[in-house]
This record gives C-alpha cells, sequence and structure tokens, in this order.
C-alpha cells in the first residue's frame, strides 16, 4: 500500500510540477516575491496531495519563537517534506543551493525564478563571499535566507557533523540563526521510494545571536540544539 501511495504521489508530481515551471516562466518578469509565492504555492500543494495520498500530517511547536525580522534558517535536512513545509510557516524564503539543482528539467527551471542562492562549490573560499553578497541582497528584497547544515539530506537517525557555512553567513551578514529541527526522515525517507503515514512534528527553537561567537562555538550551540531536539521528537507513530 505504501508503495502504491507513493507512486500515485509521483504521477501528480510529474503531472502539476511542468505546469507550474511553465507558469513561473511565464511570470518572470514579474517582482522577485510575487514570483515566489507561485513556487510557494506548488510546495503547498504538493504537502496536500501527499497528506492526502500518502497519509503524511504534521503539528508544528515553537511558533511563537518566529521574530518579526529576517533570520537565517538552519534546519534538519533528512527529508524533502521541510523543503516544502518551511514556506507555510514563514515570509518568503531564499534556499541555498548547489548549481547543479538548476539544471534539473522543470523542476531546476522554476527554481531558479525563486530566487534561490547558489553556490558554485568550484569556486572554493571564493564561495563564501559570493553567498554573503547573495544573502545581503535577499533580505534586502524582503526574503529570509534557509540553510541545511549538514549540506545534503541524510538518513533518519543518524548524525553527521555539521558544516559552518551557516554560522560563518550569520556572522558576515550579522543576522541571528533560527533553529528548526523535525522528524520527517521517517515517514517521507531519503532514498526510499515509499512514503509511510503519519504524523510528523516541526518544532522552531528560539533565535540564536551570532555576536561573540566564532563559527565554530556558533555552528555547535546550532548542532546541539537541533539534534538534541531530532532525539526528543523520536519517531513519528503510525497512521
Amino acid at each position: 500500500m505504501s508503495f502504491l501511495r507513493s507512486l500515485v504521489f509521483l504521477l501528480f508530481q510529474i503531472v502539476v510540477t511542468p505546469v507550474f515551471a511553465i507558469l513561473m516562466l511565464a511570470t518572470a518578469w514579474l517582482p522577485r516575491v510575487q514570483r515566489y509565492e507561485t513556487a510557494a504555492a506548488w510546495c503547498g500543494m504538493m504537502l496536500v496531495a501527499a497528506r492526502a495520498i500518502c497519509g503524511i500530517r504534521w503539528r508544528v511547536e515553537g511558533l511563537a519563537n518566529i521574530p518579526s525580522t529576517p533570520h537565517i534558517i538552519m534546519c534538519k535536512h533528512s527529508s524533502t517534506w521541510e523543503t516544502l513545509s518551511l514556506h507555510t510557516y514563514f515570509p518568503p524564503l531564499s534556499f541555498i543551493a548547489k548549481k547543479e539543482l538548476l539544471k534539473i528539467p522543470f523542476f531546476g527551471w522554476g527554481f531558479a525564478l525563486a530566487s534561490p542562492i547558489t553556490i558554485d562549490r568550484k569556486a572554493g573560499a571564493d564561495a563564501m563571499q559570493q553567498m554573503a553578497v547573495q544573502a545581503r541582497e535577499r533580505f534586502a528584497q524582503g526574503f529570509w535566507i534557509v540553510i541545511y547544515p549538514e549540506g545534503t539530506r541524510i538518513k533518519a537517525g543518524t548524525h553527521v557533523r555539521y558544516k559552518t557555512g551557516g554560522a560563518r553567513l550569520a556572522l558576515l551578514t550579522d543576522t541571528p540563526i533560527l533553529p528548526i529541527a523535525h522528524n520527517a526522515g521517517y515517514l517521507w525517507p531519503k532514498g526510499i521510494f515509499g512514503k509511510r503515514p503519519g504524523t510528523i512534528t516541526l518544532s522552531i527553537g528560539a533565535p540564536i545571536a551570532p555576536e561573540g561567537r566564532d563559527p565554530a562555538a556558533l555552528t555547535a550551540l546550532v548542532e546541539q540544539w537541533i539534534e538534541d531536539e531530532v532525539a526528543r521528537l523520536g519517531v513519528p507513530a503510525a497512521a
């Protein structure tokens, strides 16, 4: 049943995603935030479909911790679900991503118009400065920044050391970090086709100021909160 539900959901994505990509291309002349709203609508539709087709529901803790000023969101990355869901609870978001994602047909074309911050990994030390310049531009345009501290999706229940890029960006732009934890990877796992029904918990922590900390210390603080919270949330109960 999980396989069949996931197959139906995949077919839904195949049908709907090109439509939104074409819509994004047709509205490329609009201001960035208005273009973003089209991309956010696609994310919302994917969440509704995942709930209706695959039985994936969710709850949120810590909504009161969301500030009114732009922050850098550092979020656990064990699924695709969190990328879709963050659009529901925050102002316009600019995701830090590798340039290779922009080459994916339809998805990548639409993503490019949603104002991401793209990284050329071949740039070496210059990549951080490129990221900071783009981040300042996005803040001025009304966006918040999202970065996944592990650098890639990690299998649920595992832990890798966090990269310091998010902390360095916070220090360079003098912007607080908002840590986010969740247990979505158990229901919508990395590298596994089947999705399991159940209820995901998304937990939003209190902002962490970068002042007075070096990148390693700031990263360690964010990592400890997220990983402790992920452990507290545990495995979601199946529906």
